[in-house]
Formats: C-alpha cells, structure tokens, sequence
C-alpha cells in the first residue's frame, strides 16, 4: 500500500464536517478492536450495534453512542472495522479522533478507506471509484449509475472483455508454439470470429463507457450571441429561478455566470456570457473578453437569436469565429413574439430549435438536443458511471486490438501481434486494477473523502 505500512491502524470522522444529530468515528486495521475497547469498554458481537459511553484520551466520558464491530475480513476493507456513533458535533468528533491517536491510530489520508478495501481484494477499481461517484453525484441518474458500476456491472464487463483477450492470445500463442506444422491455424475461421466479436463488443463496451463519463461529468454548455437576445431569459427559465439579471438594455450580464443543473437526468454547468460585439466600454469590451474565455472552455455552445429579426451577417461572422471542436446549437429565441412555431430543425447538419425562454415552450427540445449531444438518448436506468481514463485505456486497448489485426493479416507477424494482444490486455486491467502502478493509485484515492 502506498505510503504506509499495512500494519497501521488508521482512523477518520466519516460523517460530513459541521454539526449533525449524528457523526462517525471509523477505525479499521489491526488494533482497532482493541483501542475501541479502550474508549469503549467491552466489544458487542459482530454487526450488532450496542450502547456504550466513549472516553477521552484521559478516561473521561465526553459521549455515549452506538458501536459496532466488524471483524475481518468480511468488512469494508477487509480488516478490523469499528465505527464509534456518537453525537454529531465538531468538538465531540475532534475529542474521539484524538482518544483514537492517542490510543495508537493514525489520521487516514483521503481515499485510504477504499484504498485498503482495493488491496484486500474486497472491491476492484472501478467499483471503488464508484463510491466516490456516489458520494459526488450530481443527478438522480448520476446516481443510479454510480451504483450500477459499484454492483459490479462496469467491472463485470470489462472482465469479460479481458477473458475474451485472454482466449485469443492463448489462440496466436498456441499457433506460434505449432508453426513448424504444415497446418495454418492463424487462417482459422474460428480465429477471424473471435477477432470479430472483440471488435464488436470492444466498440460497444466503448460506446457504454463514453455514455457513464457524461452521465458522470456532465456537459459545459455557453450561452452566447449577440445582446439582448434573451441568454439571460434562457438561463433563469433552465435555472427555475432568477439567477440572472433580465433587462431590455443591452450588455446587462458582465461576467461570465454559472449554474449547475440537473437537466432530465443530465449534470449541466450553464455559463451565460456577455453578448459578443464591438464595444467602447472598457467593461463591456472585458465581459466579452470572459465571455470568449467561457466558450474556449465550454463543450458546447447555445447560439442565441432573436427570432423576430433572423439571422444576420453578424449571427454569421460570430458562429463561424466560434472556437474549433465546440459544437454548435443555434437556439431561435422569442418564438413568442415572432410566432413562429415551436420545432427543431436542421441546416447542413447543424440543429437549430426554435423556441421562447419568456413562457418556456421549446425549452424540451433543447433539453433532449442535450442529453442527445452526451450520447443518452432514451432511457438511462442501465447505464453505469464511468470515467476518462477508462475511456482512455479502452481506446488504447482498441488500438492494439486493430494493430494486432493488421499483423495477423499478413500472416508473417505473428509474434508481433501476440505482443500488441498481450498489451491490449494489460490497458484493459488498468480499469480494474489487474494492472496498476502506485502513481495510478495515489491519483485516483487521492480524490477521495477522507473517512471513505
């Protein structure tokens, strides 16, 4: 385990800071039994949760609670766990987490929890990255998926995707190990079919995963256009309150303002920008200055007109200095006034919704233009979350499954694609954790709550 003995015993207030009705103090490793005993007195049977008065590093009794025992290895981290559940307030946690140190604990690092769950073998990587994505989830969907992923259900999948690996390379290796025999086997067909179905279910595993990060991370989306186009209306009315200001003078919104929403299941962060044009004021030329910022940052781009008006030349030289890679919805704004009606249309593959952010019809197109942009079209109970670098290593998995292909085929290059199928193999154990390096770990633990 990186950056400490195995044989620490280590505590942290589990239970979020400030005052609460109740607050966790959990120790887990070998000595956590027996420093309870020294706060607590006797130890209750195992998962069972009993009354006890807990002690200050002095003996003095500072609490009384519930605590609970969970032997090893059948516990969260496969060690000794206590939880000491006493009264919820900043001095009472602070006083138990002393008693604790003082008895021969240490302060856990953050993440450490898991950390140790991951090295006992009580969870693999991906499932305990899933707890952090519980504890961080923006959206009831968000949510659901975290959990799917700590069920097993990502993991269960990608060990499939390994097994389906492994059989290949024991395939070619085989083959190898046969090549002086007037026999062919790298021109089976039941090779060719294997290779298929991991082309296959890589692609769709891939596609799965891509849909989890989003579902996890969300989309940036900048509002932007010219003034008084209504970016500030569209932000109050996707808000459902007033968080920005509403006025008929043009360049009212200054700084770039954000909001994180819950879009129909989907984590959004709206930033509203001041509108784009050329300007006098030293302050509005700066809110446009941000506002250029905001959009080089954002993912995608919600273009503002005012439909009353049309499209402009202006509209034109604006969309098309839009920064490259940032996708594009031209949003039709003030159909109320225009009375134009309510739809999605599309113009050289580009979509354009015309709606009214005043009374809020259309404003279900672009939600689903949206979660249709992050890949979640339809129902998205069986998703699970997922993050980066798991898309990261099935893309580096994928590209040496198509090089390993590539050498196959010309029927001479054998070695060289058992080694690229040896090395697709180890990208996919990253995701579990099969493969893994004390700098991969530090970073992903790191991130965690301490107490978890």
């Amino acid at each position: 385990m990186s950056g400490s003995a195995v044989t620490d015993t280590i505590v942290a207030v589990a239970t979020a800071p400030g005052r609460g009705a109740v607050g966790i103090v959990r120790l887990s490793g070998p000595d956590a039994a027996v420093i309870a005993e020294r706060i607590a007195g006797s130890l209750p049977p195992p998962r069972q949760a009993a009354l006890r008065h807990f002690s200050d590093a002095d003996g003095e009794r500072v609490d009384h609670g519930l605590l609970l025992y969970f032997p090893g290895p059948a516990s969260f981290t496969g060690e000794d766990v206590i939880e000491l559940q006493g009264h919820g307030g900043p001095m009472v946690m602070d006083v138990l987490l002393r008693s604790c140190c003082h008895h021969g604990a240490r302060i856990a690092r953050p993440g450490e929890f898991s950390e140790r769950a991951f090295v006992n073998g009580r969870l693999d990587l991906a499932q305990a990255e899933a707890i952090a994505d519980l504890i961080d989830a923006g959206t009831r969907d968000a949510a659901r998926a975290a959990l799917r992923s700590l069920d097993g259900e990502l993991s269960g999948r990608v060990a499939a995707l390994a097994d389906a690996l492994t059989a290949v390379r024991v395939f070619v290796e085989g083959a190898l190990d046969f090549s002086d025999e007037e026999i062919d086997w790298l021109a089976d067909r039941e090779l060719q079919q294997r290779l298929e179905r991991l082309r296959r279910d890589l692609h769709t595993l891939l596609a799965d995963v891509g849909r989890g990060r989003r579902l996890r991370e969300g989309l940036t989306v900048a509002l932007t256009g010219q003034p008084n186009v209504g970016k500030s209306t569209l932000m109050n009315r996707l808000a459902g309150s007033d968080v920005a200001i509403v006025t008929e003078i043009a360049g009212t919104t200054r700084d770039p303002l954000r909001e994180n929403l819950d879009l129909d299941g989907l984590p959004v962060t709206i930033v509203d920008t001041a509108g784009l044009r050329d300007s006098d004021d030293p302050v509005e030329r700066e809110g446009v200055r941000r506002a250029r910022a905001a959009l080089a940052q954002a993912e995608v781009a919600l273009y503002l007109i005012d439909d009353r008006h049309g499209r402009s030349a202006d509209d034109d030289r604006l969309l098309a200095d839009l920064p490259d890679g940032l996708r594009r919805i031209v949003v039709h704004n003030k159909c109320d006034l225009s009375g134009h009606a309510i739809e999605r249309r599309e113009h050289h593959g580009q979509p354009h919704l015309y709606l009214s952010a005043a009374d809020g019809r259309g404003i279900e197109l672009l939600v689903a233009e949206l979660r249709s942009l992050a890949g979640l079209v339809g129902d998205s109970h069986s998703l699970f979350s997922a993050r980066s670098r798991h898309v990261r290593a099935l893309e580096l998995t994928r590209t040496h499954l198509e090089t390993a292909i590539e050498h196959l085929g010309t029927g001479a290059m054998a070695e060289l694609a058992a080694e690229e199928l040896r090395l697709a193999q180890d990208a996919v154990g990253e995701i579990t954790g099969r493969v893994s390096s004390d700098d991969l770990l530090g970073h992903i633990f790191s991130s965690f709550c301490i107490g978890k």
